[in-house]
C-alpha cells in the first residue's frame, strides 16, 4: 500500500479543484437528509420487537388496555389537602385535566367514587362535589373517608394528608412523534395557569408521558449545548497542537463535513434519533480528529525538513495510507458489532458512527490533500516537540522489564475490581437533578407514590371466573403478601374495591370489608358498581372484557432494577406454591421491562464483541503479515477495556444500560493507537532494518506526538459527554474516557516491552547472537 499511497496522491494533486468541487456537492447531497431526522420520546425504542418482556408488556395492554400517564402533584403550603381552598383547586384541576389531549381517564380525591347505601340502593358519587360549600363537619368525614381508603393512600394521597396527586391516564394513538410532546405543552401550561392562579399551592408534574417526553427534550439539549463545547473543545487542542493556522482550519472542515455527512445519511435512511444515537454527533466529530492529526502532523513535519508542499502530501499518503485505512476499518468494525445490541437505539448509534468514520477516512485522504494543497500551509516551525516522546522511547527501553511486570499486577487488581460491579440500574436516575422532571420524580417518591410499577394479569382460568370467591381470595392473599415486602407502597387489585362493596351494601359494617363467598352476589356487586360509574371511570383497566383475568399493579418505591427482578422472583415463586396453576404468571411492566435491558444488552454485546475482536485481530494479522505481531496487538486493545472496568468496579461498583456496549464502542477506537505504532515500529523494522530497539524509538519519535494529540482530542471529546444530564451518556462517555486514556497507556508502555522481549531473540539469532545495537539516538522524524 506503500506505491499505492504514493500515485493516490500524485492523482489528488493532479484533480484537486475537481474533487473538492465534487466532494461539496455530495456533501450538500448529503446534508439534505438531515430535514428528515427526527427524535422519538417514546423510551420503548429500547427493546427490540424480539424482547420478550416487551411482549410480555404489550400482551397484558391488548387484554385491558395501554395506558401512560400524567400526575400533577398537589401541595399546599398550609399542609392541608383537604382544605376548603385546596379541594376547590383539585377539583377544578381534575375537570380541567379532561381538556389534555389523548386523556381518557382522570382520577383525583375529589372524583374518587365513593360507594353508599340508600333507600337500599347503591348510590356511587365522587367523594367531593362542590367543594367551594362544604361544611367542617363534612370536610373532616371526607377527610376520614379518603386516608382510611387503601385505594387512595399512598396512590393519590400522602397518609399524613399533606400531599395529593391527579391521575390522568393518557393513551396516546402512535401516529405521530408529536403527541407526547403536545400532551406535556398542555400540561404544562394547566400547571403554570394553576401555580398563577393558587400562589398558596405547589404544583409538580410527573408520570410516564412526561418522563417520556424529557429523553427527547435532554438529548436535543445535549446536541445544542454539548456540541458546540466540543467543537470550540477540538479548535484549542488542535491549534495548540499543530501550531498551524492552515492546518487547524483544514482539521476543522474535515470534523464538520464529517458529522454532518454521517448525520444526513441517517436521515435519508430513515432512522429515528433518540438519546443514544443522538451521541452520533459527538463521536464522530471526535473520532474525525485522529485521521486528520495523522495526515497533517506528517505534512507539517515533511515541510519542516524542507520537502515542498506537493512533495509533502505525497509522502504522507505513502506512509499513513495503510494505517489511517486499517483504524478506520477497525474502528468501523467496532461500531457496527453494536448491531447485535438488544436495544435498537444502539445499533443506530453504532451505524450513524461507523457512517461517519468511513466518510471520514474518505474525506482525510481526497478532499484533506486536495484542500491543503490550495491552502497557503506553511512549515510548522513551533510545531508540538517531540523530546517528550524521545525521552518516554529511553525510559520504556530502560525500564521494560520493570514495565512488563507492572502490568501484570495492573490486571490482577483490575480483576478484583471487575468481581465488585454489579448489573444495576434506576430508571428516574437517568437524568441529573438539574432536570425538573428528576426533581419532580424524587419529590413523588419521596412524598407520595412510586415511580416504578409491576404488572401482573392473573386468570382465573375460565371466563366470568373473576366472580368467583376462591379466585378472589387467591388475588387478595398475593396482594397482601406483596403489601408486607419492603418497598412497597401501593397495590393496586380489583380485591379492594369487593371488599368496599361488600361492606357497603351491609350497612357499612367494617366486620363485612372481605369477600363474599357467593359468586352471583360478588357478580352482582360488581355489575350495580360498573352500570353506576360515570364515563371513563369504569374497570376495563383493571378487568378484561371475558371476566376471566384482573390486573393487579403493584407500586415500588427507590428499587433498583436488581430489587425489581428479584422482588418479581419472589413473587413468581409465591404464586407457584400457593395459587393455581391457571394463576401463575411473569410480571411485567415498564420497570421489568428496564429491569431486564441491561443483562439482555450485556450478553448479547459480549459474543459481538468478541467477534469483532476475532475479525478485527485476522485484519491486523493480514495487514502486517506477521501472526505473531498481530496477536501481539490483541494485548494492549483487550487490557484497556478490562481495566477500565475494574477502576470503575472499584469505584462506582453499579454497571447500567449505557455502559453495556462499552466494550464494542471502545474496541475499535483503542486499536488505531495500536495500528499506527506497529505500522510505524514495522517501516522501520523491515525497510530500514532498524534493531527492535530502535524501531520502537523511531515509531515514539515518528507518530507518538500523534498518538498523544489524537488521544487527548478523544478524552476531550468523551469528556464533554460526560458532563451530560443524562446519566447513560454521561457514564458512557466517562468509561470510554477512561478505556482510551488506558489504551494509550498501554500502547506507550506495554507494547513496546513485548515488541523488544520477543522481537530481540529473533534479531540476535538471526545476527549470529551479536549484541551488537546500532547507534541511532536521534532519529529524524524523516516519515
Amino acid at each position: 500500500m506503500f506505491n499505492l499511497g504514493g500515485k493516490l496522491g500524485e492523482w489528488i494533486l493532479a484533480r484537486r479543484w475537481w474533487i473538492i468541487i465534487v466532494t461539496l456537492l455530495l456533501l450538500l447531497a448529503a446534508i439534505a437528509g438531515t430535514q428528515k431526522l427526527s427524535f422519538t420520546n417514546d423510551n420503548r425504542v429500547f427493546f427490540s420487537e424480539e424482547n420478550p418482556q416487551l411482549k410480555a408488556l404489550e400482551a397484558l395492554e391488548r387484554r385491558f388496555s395501554k395506558d401512560q400517564n400524567v400526575i400533577f402533584l398537589i401541595v399546599p403550603k398550609n399542609g392541608d389537602v383537604f382544605d376548603p381552598l385546596a379541594l376547590q383547586l383539585i377539583e377544578k384541576l381534575t375537570k380541567d385535566s379532561w381538556q389534555i389531549p389523548y386523556s381518557s381517564r382522570v382520577d383525583s380525591i375529589t372524583n374518587f367514587q365513593h360507594t353508599q347505601v340508600a333507600n337500599d340502593e347503591l348510590k356511587v358519587s365522587d367523594l367531593v362535589e362542590g367543594a367551594e360549600s362544604l361544611s367542617s363537619t363534612e370536610l373532616h368525614r371526607i377527610k376520614g373517608v379518603a386516608l382510611s381508603e387503601p385505594r387512595l393512600v399512598n396512590r393519590l394521597i400522602s397518609p399524613n394528608g399533606q400531599v395529593t396527586g391527579i391521575n390522568v391516564t393518557i393513551r396516546l394513538p402512535g401516529k405521530s412523534l408529536a403527541e407526547a410532546p403536545e400532551v406535556t405543552a398542555f400540561a404544562r401550561e394547566l400547571a403554570e395557569a394553576t401555580r398563577l392562579t393558587h400562589p398558596d399551592v405547589d404544583v409538580y408534574l410527573a408520570g410516564g408521558v412526561i418522563l417520556d417526553n424529557a429523553f427527547a427534550e435532554v438529548s436535543q439539549r445535549d446536541m445544542a449545548t454539548l456540541v458546540p463545547l466540543m467543537f470550540l473543545t477540538l479548535i484549542i487542542l488542535v491549534g495548540l497542537a499543530l501550531r498551524s493556522f492552515s492546518g487547524t482550519f483544514a482539521t476543522l472542515v474535515i470534523i464538520l463535513m464529517s458529522m454532518m455527512t454521517a448525520m444526513g445519511l441517517a436521515g435519508w435512511l430513515g432512522i429515528t434519533m433518540t438519546s443514544a444515537s443522538a451521541n452520533a454527533p459527538h463521536i464522530i466529530m471526535t473520532l474525525a480528529v485522529a485521521d486528520s492529526v495523522h495526515i497533517l502532523a506528517t505534512v507539517l513535519t515533511q515541510l519542516r525538513l524542507g520537502r515542498s508542499k506537493a512533495d509533502a502530501i505525497v509522502h504522507t499518503l505513502k506512509v499513513n495510507l495503510q494505517a489511517v485505512f486499517l483504524t478506520s476499518i477497525t474502528t468501523a468494525i467496532g461500531f457496527l458489532s453494536m448491531n447485535f445490541s438488544d436495544a435498537p437505539p444502539f445499533r443506530d448509534l453504532g451505524n450513524i458512527v461507523a457512517m461517519g468514520v468511513i466518510v471520514a477516512f474518505l474525506y482525510s485522504i481526497l478532499f484533506l490533500p486536495a484542500l491543503l494543497s490550495v491552502l497557503p500551509l506553511k512549515s510548522a516551525t513551533r510545531m508540538t516537540s517531540g523530546e517528550p516522546c524521545k525521552w518516554l522511547a529511553d525510559f520504556v527501553i530502560t525500564w521494560r522489564v520493570p514495565l512488563l511486570w507492572g502490568s501484570n499486577a495492573a490486571v490482577i487488581i483490575f480483576g478484583i475490581g471487575l468481581l465488585k460491579i454489579e448489573l444495576n440500574d434506576n430508571f428516574v436516575e437517568y437524568f441529573s437533578e438539574r432536570y425538573e422532571i428528576r426533581r419532580n420524580m424524587d419529590f413523588m417518591e419521596a412524598n407520595l407514590s412510586g415511580a416504578d410499577v409491576i404488572e401482573y394479569s392473573l386468570d382465573s382460568g375460565e371466563p366470568g371466573g373473576v366472580n368467583t370467591p376462591e379466585y378472589l381470595a387467591n388475588v387478595e392473599r398475593f396482594a397482601e403478601w406483596y403489601r408486607r415486602q419492603a418497598k412497597v407502597v401501593h397495590v393496586n387489585s380489583i380485591t379492594d374495591t369487593v371488599k368496599q362493596l361488600n361492606q357497603t351494601m351491609h350497612s357499612d359494617n367494617p366486620a363485612y370489608y372481605r369477600i363474599p363467598q357467593n359468586r352471583e352476589l360478588i357478580a352482582q356487586y360488581l355489575l350495580l358498581y360498573e352500570l353506576s360509574l360515570p364515563y371513563g371511570m369504569d374497570l376495563n383497566n383493571q378487568i378484561d372484557v371475558d371476566k376471566a383475568s384482573t390486573r393487579m399493579s403493584v407500586n415500588l418505591r427507590d428499587m433498583t432494577t436488581t430489587e425489581i427482578r428479584e422482588m418479581d422472583k419472589r413473587a413468581r415463586s409465591w404464586l407457584r406454591a400457593n395459587t393455581p396453576a391457571s394463576m401463575f404468571t411473569y410480571g411485567t411492566g415498564l420497570s421489568i421491562t428496564w429491569a431486564h435491558i441491561t443483562e439482555r444488552n450485556i450478553n448479547s454485546m459480549l459474543g459481538a464483541s468478541f467477534g469483532a475482536l476475532v475479525l478485527i485481530s485476522l485484519i491486523l494479522i493480514i495487514a502486517f503479515q506477521d501472526i505473531k505481531l498481530g496477536l501481539i496487538s490483541l494485548l494492549p486493545n483487550l487490557i484497556p477495556a478490562f481495566a477500565a472496568f475494574g477502576i470503575w468496579g472499584l469505584f462506582m461498583g453499579r454497571v447500567g444500560l449505557g455502559l453495556s456496549v462499552v466494550v464494542s464502542l471502545t474496541l475499535g477506537i483503542v486499536v488505531d493507537d495500536t495500528v499506527h505504532f506497529l505500522s510505524k515500529y514495522l517501516h522501520a523494522r523491515r525497510l530500514k532494518g532498524y534493531t527492535p530497539r530502535d524501531a520502537v524509538r523511531y515509531a515514539f519519535n515518528t507518530v507518538g506526538t500523534a498518538m498523544w494529540v489524537t488521544t487527548v482530542a478523544l478524552l476531550a471529546g468523551f469528556g464533554v459527554l460526560s458532563i451530560s444530564g443524562y446519566r447513560m451518556n454521561a457514564e458512557m462517555g466517562l468509561l470510554t474516557a477512561i478505556t482510551i486514556a488506558l489504551a494509550l497507556v498501554m500502547d506507550f508502555l506495554l507494547l513496546p516491552p513485548l515488541l523488544i522481549t520477543l522481537e530481540e531473540r529473533k534479531y540476535e539469532s538471526t545476527k549470529n547472537n551479536s549484541n551488537a545495537e546500532s547507534d541511532v539516538l536521534d532519529i529524524a522524524c524523516d516519515g
